[in-house]
């Protein structure tokens, strides 16, 4: 099979690669690298193996035939770093994402994904809050009050793919990218603690819910969502009427309700339960004690780990058989890769067979 332009471009941009240095380390003007990667010139043979070499990427993955997508309509900075995603940044999480669904769509095959759940679709448009949208999804996913103690598990029984991943160092949280065919693939910063992975985790699930479409204050959107989803008023309610509101306070909830001590610092101003004064005063203090930028390990959870892929991924090595290096040569990555990023072992040989993946 010939090779695909579209490819060459994007295993460069998985290796975080500026055009100009990718074209230097394979002995080439820009001028003509830019032409092969936009199919105006047939690529060698000769080219692939470099590319191969320099890449570190299997000759197979550059005949891929699938199509390959642009940007998603948001991305999610990491808290407290930058407000701003440097395009190369983009260009390595974009291409990662792309192989991500190209490696969903071929485990898939061998595998049938039956919801428990739906995800509801509640354009912000037509509901006009997202703290409205925020309580109707728990009602129709009939959360009880009080804490969300998987948010993974129920974004993945609604049909959307969780990974986490270092996405390249890059200062971006979270992102969510939605191709037509496959389930929503929701990717997660690795580097965050748990308590700011899962609000990432509730941003994004705000986009998949509210937006279909960009719009000029969607991420302000998607942070009211997250709020509102994770701490409803309610629910917050209950846990401040009545107590001293302090630091000692804040850090027993954080690890009551696996939110951050900022974010319950934050639903204690808005529903009035201290003074501005009051809350000045404790920002004062989390500054002084290093809390904004980084709250007390001690304090830390577990992250919550996605389970759907994983099973997926077993089902390949146990149920039908297959290596390591098979299924690595199936996904045209190198066993390295393979292992970095689904963390699997070698599985043993097992009957081949359709099997259904129940959540």
């Amino acid at each position: 099979m010939p090779p695909n332009p579209d490819m060459l471009r994007l295993g460069r941009q998985r290796r975080g690669f500026p055009q100009t240095e990718a074209a230097r380390l394979l002995g080439l003007d820009q001028s003509l690298l830019s032409k092969f990667e936009n199919g105006l010139i047939d690529i060698r043979d000769e080219l692939i193996y470099k590319a191969s070499a320099t890449y570190d990427l299997p000759v197979t993955f550059f005949s891929i035939r699938d199509t390959v997508y642009g940007a998603p309509i948001s991305v999610h900075p990491m808290w407290r770093k930058k407000a701003d995603v440097t395009a190369r940044e983009m260009d390595t999480v974009i291409a990662e994402l792309n192989v991500r669904i190209m490696h969903l769509r071929r485990l898939f095959e061998g595998a049938i994904i039956s919801n428990t759940n739906d995800m509801p679709l509640m354009d912000i448009e037509d509901y006009g809050s997202p703290v409205r949208i925020a309580a109707m999804a728990r009602a129709h996913w009939k959360i009880p009050s009080g804490i969300i103690k998987n948010l993974t598990l129920i974004i993945e029984k609604a049909g959307a793919i969780i990974v986490h991943s270092s996405m390249g160092g890059s200062s971006i949280c979270g992102v969510r990218f939605s191709v037509p065919g496959m389930p929503p693939l929701i990717m997660l910063n690795s580097a965050q603690p748990a308590d700011r992975m899962r609000f990432s985790l509730a941003h994004e699930l705000g986009h998949l819910i509210m937006h279909r479409f960009p719009t000029p204050n969607m991420e302000q959107e998607a942070n009211q969502f997250a709020v509102a989803f994770l701490m409803p008023d309610d629910d917050m309610s209950r846990y401040f009427i009545g107590r001293k509101i302090d630091l000692s306070l804040l850090a027993s909830l954080k690890q009551e309700l696996h939110v951050s001590m900022s974010s319950l610092l934050m639903r204690a101003h808005a529903l009035k339960f201290i003074t501005e004064n009051q809350s000045t005063y404790l920002w004062k203090q989390m500054s002084a004690r290093g809390y904004r930028l980084r709250e007390p390990p001690e304090l830390d959870f577990e992250h919550e780990k996605p389970e759907i892929l994983d099973r997926v991924i077993r089902l390949h090595l146990d149920a039908l058989g297959y290596s390591t290096s098979e299924l690595a040569k199936f996904l045209c990555v190198h066993e390295r890769e393979l292992h970095e990023m689904y963390m699997i072992g070698d599985g043993g040989p097992a009957k081949k067979e359709r099997i259904n993946i129940l959540k």
